[in-house]
């Protein structure tokens, strides 16, 4: 496959920042053509169809743009909730698909569609099936990974998420005002936090510990006579088998923020920052600050830390998450044309919602939830020793 040609589910925000992103992608490996649209609301639609060089052609149901023969990769960005009935039925067809997280809303449809995507990957002559988590391709967050694997910290102990926002935007018909279709803010917002924390720490995780709720944001919304009630703040810790500890900090009226999302990887050797927008990227070793006398002053000083701003050259559109987007369709094009496996697999886009949900799941029952409580044998989580 040189030439790839796309078709979009689902055209409101995000599934036109993903039209950007591939009309941008570079053509000397290939064309990337957005061939054909699909989505029930017309102005979103006509608003896609003015983003595409070529004519896109328009279907009102993702089951006719399928059938239609028009495109080689399916791109889902419809609401939360309808990503497993959409899924089933792409996963009838031979077609290659990127789905937004989270990939599915319940456990339930999780553990279907990892059966389903598991038979379906035993034919050769299907397409792969990659779960968008663009955090992990932000450039300050990917080289405090890159780092973090080859050892710049030591052995990692700790990962610190925070992200201090503006309140959730409106979406068409406010779907996202409810839990029963977003899956719950720890899912919906920090699922790819999870997967991050997750991809860190090199283990899959063992349990969780949350406190959160609905303390300033929607508060007086009403739709059609129903009250929003998605929480705006969260604090969740999760454990892992081998000792790692990683915590989000989750705060949705947090406007003043500077940097608003950071990301701390601590290990026994030393620390990595990742800040965004900023772009910044901290690190710091332990050894460095004893060889150079520092000691008996406070910490803080930023003495032996270095600071570097991050950017990855190959980025022709930064879009709404700082080039993300746009270099995990670059990577999501390489492996269709190479025939490489999914990077985020529809398995690992479940346990990071998975995460979300026993985090939710915490907050309701007060207490520390196993993942095991909530993951079933067919997606293992490990046991306490």
């Amino acid at each position: 496959m040189r030439d790839i040609r796309y078709g979009i589910v689902g055209c409101g925000s995000m599934g036109r920042e993903h039209i950007a992103n591939i009309e941008a992608l570079p053509g000397d490996a290939g064309r990337a053509i957005v061939t054909a649209l699909a989505d029930p609301h017309a102005p979103s639609l006509d608003a896609a169809r003015a983003l595409c060089r070529n004519a896109p052609r328009a279907f009102a149901d993702h089951r006719a743009l399928a059938a239609s023969g028009s495109c080689d990769a399916v791109v889902v960005a419809t609401p939360n909730f309808t990503h497993a009935a959409i899924l089933r039925d792409l996963f009838a067809t031979r077609l290659a698909v990127l789905v937004e997280k989270p990939v599915v809303t319940t456990i339930a449809d999780g553990v279907d569609l990892v059966a389903r995507e598991r038979a379906r990957r035993a034919d050769a002559g299907n397409g792969i099936v990659w779960v968008a988590q663009e955090y992990r391709y932000m450039p300050p967050v990917a080289e405090a990974i890159r780092m973090a694997k080859a050892g710049a910290v030591g052995r990692v102990q700790q990962v610190a998420i925070r992200e201090h926002r503006e309140p959730f935007y409106p979406k068409v018909g406010d779907w996202n005002r409810f839990n029963a279709n977003t899956g719950g803010t720890l899912v919906e917002k920090c699922c790819h936090y999870f997967n991050l924390m997750d991809l860190v720490a090199g283990e899959r995780p063992l349990a969780v510990y949350a406190s959160g709720g609905q303390r300033v944001n929607h508060l007086d919304e009403r739709y059609a006579g129903r009250a929003p009630d998605i929480l705006d703040s969260a604090f969740a810790i999760v454990e892992y088998p081998g000792g790692i500890r990683a915590m989000l900090d989750l705060c949705m009226f947090a406007e003043g923020s500077v940097d608003r999302e950071q990301l701390a990887i601590v290990g026994d050797a030393g620390k990595l920052e990742s800040l965004l927008p900023s772009l910044t990227l901290r690190y710091g070793r332990r050894d460095d600050w004893g060889r150079r006398t520092y000691w008996g002053e406070p910490s803080g000083t930023g003495r032996g830390v270095d600071e570097r701003r991050v950017w990855d050259e190959r980025i022709r559109f930064p879009g709404q998450h700082f080039g993300a987007s746009y270099l995990e369709h670059l990577a999501f094009a390489t492996a269709l044309r190479e025939g490489a496996p999914a990077a985020i697999t529809v398995e690992e886009g479940v346990r990071a919602v998975a995460t979300g949900i026993a985090a939710h799941r915490s907050i309701d029952e007060r207490r520390r939830v196993e993942l095991r409580e909530v993951l079933p044998d067919l997606i293992e989580s490990p046991r306490a020793a």
